[in-house]
């Protein structure tokens, strides 16, 4: 398979990334980068549009008279984080940084998009879906439920996000889960407050919550499978002003996270189960405020096996290792893979700070094989 290359364009694409990594935007605002995108791509004789979830950009190239395509996402959106690298092409924007690599995924995109405007030899279209608010807004969904599939038809969709503490280059995914679904849910346990010298006068909200905190530690361990991973945690118990008086409620946050749908819906109805009945039995209310999040992120055997192997057929096969489990994160790619049949792969960004940490960087080493790959994909899938 012969690869694109990139060793005069490379460290351009380097100075692309570092530009992207200079501008972070929160997601929906990517005003500055979304008009960056859309000028390389217009540059590289890509057509453009623009504006779904607002800030969202599509690069479509095409080439011969077939009517297959293929799509290649890349989230460009930053986190409210004080950037703390000291690097010299750092976050010009305070308080806002690329702490995830959004910067890299999208500059290895463009590096593809490049790679491919140089190469006639492929027979399709190739959509390459540049994503607003990863991290914040669901901007998949937006793009999908904003008609991205009805206007760009893709037969599969692929998508990279690098990993620290993977090697350095090295390909990983598997079939099945890649990533875990989330819901969120506010619970407000409602008591009747008083004297904290009188509690035989009240019905006290703290215990009640408490009493709920304690029985969701057997949600996950006596309702789901050992076989099938879950993770039900209570991030926030905020009730109450001072040590003498009992309050009227207490708020709980919680998030909740699976594998497989049918998990996911079992979480969902057990949790509020549980904590009805124990609210019951101290004679309290309690109200629920879902906020429901991203599905779980599965990947296609088929897009999958195609993914693994242009990977190992492009960079040898030491360049791929199959992941053991899935992540228990969560990712809005999940909404596009509900809608087309694709894969998510992670690429190893080496022993670098974690993801969603001020000190944290894309590793540039890895751009010119994500571009690379992309490229060959795209080849692969348009035969």
């Amino acid at each position: 398979m012969n690869k694109f290359d990139f060793s005069s364009f490379l460290p351009e694409l380097i100075n692309i990334r570092h530009q992207l990594h200079a501008m972070p935007e929160i997601g929906l605002s990517e005003f500055k980068t979304s008009e960056f995108i859309a000028q390389h791509l217009q540059k590289w004789g890509f057509e453009v549009t623009r504006g779904l979830a607002q800030t969202g950009i599509i690069g479509t190239l095409r080439r011969g008279n077939s009517n297959r395509s293929v799509g290649f996402r890349a989230d460009f959106d930053a986190l409210p984080i004080l950037e703390e690298t000291g690097l010299p092409y750092a976050s010009q924007h305070k308080g806002v940084m690329h702490a995830c690599g959004h910067d890299g995924h999208t500059a290895m995109l463009l590096g593809a998009a490049y790679a491919l405007s140089q190469d006639p030899d492929f027979n399709g279209a190739v959509h390459l879906i540049f994503q607003p608010a990863e991290e914040n807004f669901g901007g998949g969904k937006m793009m999908v439920d904003e008609g991205l599939f009805n206007r760009f038809p893709c037969e599969q969709v692929f998508a990279i996000h690098n990993m620290p503490g993977l090697a350095t280059g090295m390909f990983s995914a598997k079939a099945g889960a890649m990533a875990a679904s989330i819901d969120v849910l506010t619970m407000t346990v409602k008591g009747s407050g008083g004297h904290g010298a009188m509690p035989e006068l009240t019905v006290d909200p703290v215990v009640v919550a408490s009493s709920i905190v304690m029985a969701l530690q057997t949600l996950v361990s006596r309702n789901i499978s050992p076989h099938q991973p879950a993770v039900v945690t209570v991030g926030s118990f905020q009730s109450g002003s001072a040590n003498n008086i009992i309050p009227d409620t207490a708020v709980l946050e919680l998030s909740m996270r699976a594998t497989d749908p049918s998990v996911r819906i079992a979480l969902r109805e057990r949790v509020e189960e549980i904590a009805r009945f124990q609210a019951k039995s101290y004679q309290a209310d309690v109200q629920f405020d879902w906020s429901v999040g991203y599905p779980a992120t599965i990947n296609n055997k088929q897009a999958y096996e195609l993914a693994r192997d242009v990977a190992i057929a492009g960079f040898g096969a030491d360049s791929f290792e199959e992941l053991d489990v899935p992540m228990m994160g969560s990712e809005d790619f999940s909404f596009l893979l509900e809608a087309v049949p694709g894969a998510y792969i992670f690429l190893g960004n080496g022993d670098s700070s974690g993801l969603h940490t001020s000190r944290y960087d894309f590793n540039d080493e890895i751009l010119e094989r994500g571009a690379g790959f992309f490229h060959l994909l795209a080849k692969s899938s348009l035969v």
